[in-house]
């Protein structure tokens, strides 16, 4: 199978630069680099990558308009933004701009590796950290209370998880080891029907497991 081409626009060149080397760790090539909205266009319309990773708050043209001029074009790429912010407003206008997954640069850059991997293969994704916004936008079901299938344990790894916690951050606050938090977050995902974590945060925000 081809490997995921993706394109960075991100004015930060240590932030650019940490991005390349975790995608092309997970087996993910780059195909270009911008560093403002207007190069970014040009490179991406250019190198025609399968996904953009773009960063919000761009110099010249932002993250919102690029998304726009992009998905204006035939056959676009898949859109990732990505953002400093968990703001319902830049939530929502990069949603309606047509962007595909929306990450919070705080979060482990695990998720934005899954992010680019969910949009290539055609799903959306959303960072767990903002899933509570989608689900407003997209009229979630009424919170369910007293009906859920984890423990205790299981919710209150969870909500970490929905926080943008990784593995190693929730092991070290719940005094608890590494295999242990693998262990619950794979019971969770069986549980849940769920195939990776976000999805698991947004199923839990649907069904009221978590808030």
């Amino acid at each position: 199978m081809n490997a995921v081409r993706v394109a960075i626009v991100e004015d930060h060149a240590l932030v650019r630069a940490g991005l390349r080397t975790s995608l092309e760790a997970a087996g993910i090539e780059v195909v270009a680099e911008a560093s403002d909205g207007v190069a970014g266009l040009e490179a991406v319309l250019q190198s025609r990558p399968d996904v953009a990773v773009i960063d919000l708050g761009l110099p010249g043209m932002d993250g919102i308009a690029l998304t726009r001029a992009l998905k204006a074009h035939p056959d676009p790429p898949r859109v990732v933004i990505l953002t400093m912010h968990e703001l319902d407003d830049e939530v929502l206008a990069a949603l309606a701009a047509g962007a595909d997954a929306y990450c919070v640069k705080s979060s482990d850059s695990a998720v934005v590796i899954d992010a680019v991997r969910a949009v290539a293969a055609g799903a959306a994704y959303f960072d767990p950290r903002i899933a509570h916004v989608v689900l407003r936008r997209l009229g979630g079901a009424p919170a369910r209370p007293g009906d859920s299938p984890l423990t205790a344990r299981e919710t209150e790894i969870l909500r970490l998880v929905a926080d943008g916690a990784g593995n190693a951050e929730i092991a070290e606050r719940l005094h608890v080891g590494l295999g242990t938090v693998k262990g619950h977050i794979a019971d969770i995902l069986e549980k849940l029907s769920a195939s990776d974590r976000a999805q698991a945060a947004v199923t839990a925000y649907r069904r009221g497991l978590i808030r």
